[in-house]
Parts: structure tokens; C-alpha cells; sequence
């Protein structure tokens, strides 16, 4: 399909710099099926609109401080981590990175350093980090959080991100990207939500900087997505298919989410046990196999996510949420307003 078809008109002021306080205060538009009318609620509406025995899915990766600014001699080097390799190893992207050559050392603060190995065809490289502390301690010490660009473009990182950018699921280091719709969740929240018997699971994808990317390509045959790699293990798969035989809904907390369940599903939209890298690409004529709904945050024009809830809802369908959601003041992007995605309605 033509990139272009998934273009819309975005108001600046529509793009959320700062998360609602509290979590649960965010607006949320309930979009029943392809036909039904929409309605404005809050995320702290949600127990009332699901059902008894739906199960909301959340991923539970961590953020980690994977921007890093340093020097390779007198010039300046940009690296953003965005897959890990193996223990020492991690794939970049680099700001500046015409200046680096295979071999080079990069200094980056705190005394941490790393060798430029190989360079990819997408421009990125693989770093490999010095000394024998383990990379995530290194981070800490020398890394921040990478805010979305389009946040980081108008404002600096500061105390309050490292807090608002983390969700309270947030357990297993590797992410570089947080999987924004569970930002909206807070323990009250979760209560009301078990209260009224409706379950939750987790399961891993650790967000890559390649979210972040613009579809530079004109048609979406084109378009190459980064791997991810994530993992769902054998109980939860199981549980998860109990909840569908019981005829409870599979709703995904998020693109990400989403995204490793599809991973995981078979035709027969069993989902299975899976671990590893995925690169799914979902567009407008995909079959989805995993799951029965969506809650997601609004996303930007032309991008990969976008392209993924119009082949869950229709393109029309999604056009038109998205003309409402602009017209109404919705909160776009990371740390932006929610949408509950019904496809039966």
C-alpha cells in the first residue's frame, strides 16, 4: 500500500509533552467496532467497559539509559542502544557517525568506553563495551533515558522522566523505548480492574530505537522493520488461551504487546511458547491471530503503528477516529491521551 494513504494533518499542539497526573486521568476513546459511535471516557473508565474474564496483556520490559553522547578524538558521537548482542555487544545508532571508522574507540563519561566493530547497511554499528562491569551498570552511569524525539525536541530530560517514563510493570532491563500504553495504569486502577474479574498477564518485548523511525519508503512493501526480541513462556501462553476457550477477550496493552502475541499465534490462533527476534510488519489485510482488542495511544502520522491499528479497525474507521481525537483536544504520542480498539464492537 502507498505510505502516503496513512498521512494525517497534526496540530502541534496536540503532541502531549507531560503525562496526565494521575495515570489513570488520561482521556481514553472507546472505539466500538467499524461502525458503532465513539465515546470519550478516561483510562479510569476501563473496568466498566470491558467484560468479566477479558485479560488485559502488558509488556513488562524496563527502560534503560541507552543515549549516550561521548568522543571519538575531537569529534562528537551520538549513540542511541537499540539491540542488545550479547553481554558486551550492542547494535547503535550514531549521531555523527561519518567521523567513526571500524576500530575506533569511543570515550563516553564516567570513565566508560566502547570499540566501533562493525558498521551495518543501516547505518548503525555495533558497539562493544570495555571492562568487565556488566553494560547496564555502565549505563547508569554514564547513559540517560532517550526521550521520543518529538518530546526531546522541545524540551529537556529531567527528574520527572525517569519516573513517568517507566510504567509499573517495568521489570526486566532492555528496553529503549517504553511500551506507552501501560503508562497509564496505576495500582488503583489494577484493583478496580480485578475487582470487576477482569485479569492481567505479562509477557517481554524489549522496544528497540527503530519505533522511533520515520517510513521513508513510498510504498509499505518497501519498508524494513527492526528486530525485536522478545519472549512469552509456556504458562502464560497457556493461560491465555484458557481465557479465549472461555470465552474471555485477549486485549493487548499496547502496540508492543500486540505485536509479540501475533509473534507468538499460529493460524489456528493458538498462541505458543516463543522466544526471540521479531520483526512483524502489520498492514491493512493481516489476519490477527492473537488477540481480540487493542488499547493504545495515539500515534503519528505515516508510521508503522499507525499502519497496524488501521489493519485492525480499517484505514476509513481509523481516519475518522483520528479527525475526532485532533478535533477534541486528545493528547497525542508517548505520553498522550489512550484509544480501547473493539474490532467486533
Amino acid at each position: 500500500m502507498r505510505v502516503d494513504l496513512f498521512d494525517f494533518d497534526l496540530p502541534p499542539e496536540n503532541i502531549a509533552l507531560r503525562p496526565a497526573r494521575p495515570r489513570d486521568a488520561a482521556r481514553m476513546l472507546l472505539v466500538p467496532g467499524s461502525t458503532g459511535p465513539l465515546v470519550d471516557h478516561h483510562v479510569r473508565d476501563l473496568p466498566g467497559l470491558l467484560r468479566a474474564g477479558d485479560v488485559l496483556v502488558f509488556n513488562d520490559t524496563r527502560v534503560i539509559p541507552a543515549q549516550l553522547e561521548g568522543r571519538r578524538g575531537e569529534a562528537r558521537i551520538g549513540a542511541t542502544l537499540h539491540k542488545r548482542i550479547d553481554l558486551r555487544r550492542w547494535q547503535a545508532f550514531i549521531r555523527n557517525g561519518k567521523r567513526l571508522r571500524a576500530g575506533d574507540e569511543i570515550q563516553f563519561p564516567a570513565d566508560v568506553t566502547a570499540l566501533a566493530e562493525t558498521r551495518h547497511a543501516d547505518g548503525s554499528w555495533t558497539l562493544a563495551f570495555g571492562g568487565d562491569e556488566p553494560v547496564e551498570v555502565l549505563l547508569e552511569r554514564a547513559g540517560r533515558v532517550p526521550l521520543p524525539p518529538y518530546i526531546a525536541g522541545k524540551r529537556d530530560l529531567d527528574e520527572a522522566d525517569k519516573q513517568d517514563y517507566q510504567t509499573m510493570f517495568a521489570a526486566r532491563d532492555g528496553a529503549v523505548a517504553a511500551p506507552t500504553a501501560a503508562l497509564h495504569f496505576t495500582p488503583e486502577l489494577m484493583a478496580a480492574l480485578a475487582e470487576a474479574g477482569i485479569g492481567h498477564e505479562t509477557l517481554t518485548l524489549h522496544v528497540g530505537a527503530g519505533t522511533f523511525l520515520p517510513v521513508k519508503a513510498d510504498d509499505t512493501t518497501d519498508h524494513q522493520m527492526h528486530a525485536e526480541w522478545g519472549r512469552i513462556d509456556a504458562a502464560t501462553a497457556d493461560r491465555l488461551n484458557a481465557v479465549r476457550a472461555r470465552g474471555g477477550r485477549v486485549i493487548a496493552v499496547g502496540t508492543t504487546s500486540l505485536r509479540l502475541l501475533e509473534s507468538a499465534a499460529g493460524d489456528d490462533k493458538v498462541i505458543r511458547p516463543f522466544e526471540g527476534d521479531t520483526a512483524i510488519f502489520i498492514t491493512p489485510g493481516y489476519r490477527f491471530k492473537g488477540i481480540d482488542a487493542l488499547m493504545t495511544n495515539f500515534h503519528l502520522p505515516k508510521s508503522t503503528l499507525f499502519m497496524l491499528v488501521s489493519a485492525l479497525m480499517g484505514l476509513e474507521r481509523m481516519q475518522q477516529v483520528y479527525a475526532h481525537a485532533i478535533a477534541t483536544g486528545y493528547r497525542f504520542y508517548s505520553y498522550g491521551d489512550s484509544s480501547l480498539l473493539l474490532p467486533e464492537g
